[in-house]
């Protein structure tokens, strides 16, 4: 039997994507900016400036402060994101 997460269960630890270039990781949404930008607070109390995903963008999918949201991050900038998903 395949064990789910649960919505009240703490955020992963960072993995690398499928590709092997990429770390996936999750955060909260702290702050809104312009541009479809935002300020996304980590579970390690680090803020990282994100982007909204083409398909996300394409889908009209819409964040505001509080959704949880899953990002991916390059190793080599640790300060910029794009999300590919949102939790809730």
């Amino acid at each position: 039997m395949k064990r789910t997460r649960r919505r009240d269960e703490g955020p992963r630890e960072p993995k690398a994507s499928a590709d092997g270039k990429t770390l996936e990781i999750e955060g909260v949404i702290s702050s809104v900016l312009a541009g479809t930008m935002f300020k996304v607070k980590l579970a390690n109390d680090s803020e990282v400036l994100a982007h909204i995903s083409g398909k996300m963008r394409k889908r009209f999918i819409r964040l505001v402060i509080g959704d949880r949201v899953r990002m991916e991050m390059s190793p080599y900038d640790m300060t910029k994101a794009r999300i590919t998903f949102r939790i809730g």
